[in-house]
């Protein structure tokens, strides 16, 4: 094979080596820069952006809101990834692994810093009792699938999201390959929404919340811009339920806090009141 690549006896860092997220990748961990994180009113502080894995906690803590719970109100901060926000002593301070989102709650008195995505959704979800049963049976198949995405999505965005959309070259190989591996994962996502309303079931679950963001806006054709490349209408329960997930209210006011791309009326860059996102969703004249 021409240009095959033949992996060195020891690696070494190549600070030059190219593509969207070459200047904030490093091989070790840590803060880069000495930066206190602001702080607003309410209890639950987040500190993220709107990505897939951001878009988890605000769609959560909208449709908390929308349950009635009063103690959910929040203040989103933007952590801009591609600036390196996320190595700052602050944000570090809150997740080691300087990855959004993060969450400090202080409701109680004392300042509990929760991190990863799905560990977010599920001390939310324990904390507030909604959106994950209380029987064995039905939390169980829920937390099944809840950690189905958390193993899942890397495959979706740092495997083909990044080959196909952002790598500095494109190559044949890796994009076949997670190509490949994706589709699968659309085919078992449609096969269990045949016969199921929900992911684990007829309730709407933090399982839900956990998978729309990034299976429900590829569905929908809104990532990476590959709905014809992996064509995405075959998978016509996926689809049923990627709409009737998008069309919640608590998951349209969710997907925009922290966001500073798109349409006037998708972006938010903070949110720190509910008025916030009811200004910039009035800007869509809808």
């Amino acid at each position: 094979m021409d240009n095959e690549y033949t992996p060195p006896q020891v690696w070494t860092f190549d600070a030059e080596s190219g593509g969207i997220w070459a200047k904030i990748n490093r091989p070790v961990s840590g803060c880069t820069h000495q930066e206190t994180l602001p702080e607003g009113e309410h209890p639950l502080q987040l500190y993220s952006m709107a990505t897939p894995n951001g878009q988890k906690v605000t769609i959560m803590l909208e449709e908390l809101l929308a349950l009635g719970e009063q103690g959910a109100e929040y203040d989103a901060h933007l952590i801009q990834i591609g600036e390196g926000n996320q190595f700052s002593s602050g944000f570090v301070g809150i997740n080691p692994n300087s990855k959004i989102p993060a969450l400090i709650d202080r409701s109680d008195g004392n300042a509990v810093k929760v991190f990863e995505s799905g560990g977010i959704l599920l001390y939310l979800a324990e904390k507030f009792g909604h959106l994950l049963p209380q029987q064995v049976p039905e939390r169980t198949e829920v937390l099944n699938w809840l950690f189905w995405l958390q193993g899942s999505a890397p495959y979706l965005g740092g495997g083909f999201g990044h080959f196909y959309a952002y790598a500095p070259v494109k190559m044949e190989y890796p994009i076949d390959r997670f190509t490949m591996e994706v589709k699968r994962q659309l085919d078992l996502l449609d096969k269990q929404l045949a016969s199921r309303r929900f992911i684990a079931g007829d309730r709407y679950s933090i399982a839900d919340i956990a998978i729309w963001p990034w299976y429900g806006s590829l569905a929908r054709g809104t990532l990476y811009d590959a709905a014809d490349f992996l064509q995405v209408q075959s998978y016509q329960h996926l689809q049923r339920w990627a709409e009737e997930i998008w069309q919640r209210p608590a998951v349209q006011r969710g997907r925009i806090v922290n966001r500073t791309w798109g349409e006037p009326w998708e972006r938010l860059s903070e949110r720190h009141d509910a008025t916030d996102i009811d200004e910039v969703l009035a800007l869509s004249g809808c």
